[in-house]
């Protein structure tokens, strides 16, 4: 492997965000690895509030919304940095849709990493709720692909 390629991977481990990348060519094995860098904020000492009195939205009885719930269901999580596929081919069918009904071992999706096509398991029975990522975006360890309830 020349120096020109292994600095043209790491510029692209940098541009995309990964933060890890083996490539085996050859018979030679490089693995490249990136810190990421964690800036910590300042945390200012806890001082305690003076009662204010009530003004705009608050005065007038107005609140504030409640976060929104945790949905349930279970969460189909990538296992390996890849390109992630909808469908076994740029013309054909999605594996699944918004509303389809899997069972465990379905075939939900394929990641591509390292030109290696992974299918990735439904790992429960259930119904497609939601699939979180966009056919061709690239995703992240342990990101979330689907949501099956």
């Amino acid at each position: 492997m020349d120096v020109k390629k292994i600095e043209s991977l790491a510029k692209l481990m940098k541009e995309t965000g990964l933060t890890g990348l083996e490539l085996v060519e050859d018979g030679q094995q490089l693995r490249l690895e990136r810190q990421v860098e964690v800036v910590a904020a300042p945390v200012a000492a806890a001082v305690p509030a003076a009662p204010v009195p009530a003004t705009g939205a608050e005065a007038l009885g107005v609140t504030h919304e409640e976060p929104a719930p945790v949905k349930e269901g279970t969460l189909v999580l990538a296992p390996t940095v890849g390109v992630f596929y909808s469908a076994p081919g740029p013309d054909a069918r999605p594996f699944v849709e918004v509303g389809d009904q899997v069972k465990k071992g379905d075939t939900l999706c394929i990641i591509e990493a390292m030109k290696l096509m992974n299918e990735i398991p439904a790992e429960v029975d259930g119904t497609v709720a939601e699939i979180c990522v966009g056919n061709g975006q690239v995703v992240e360890f342990n990101q979330p692909l689907f949501r099956i309830v």
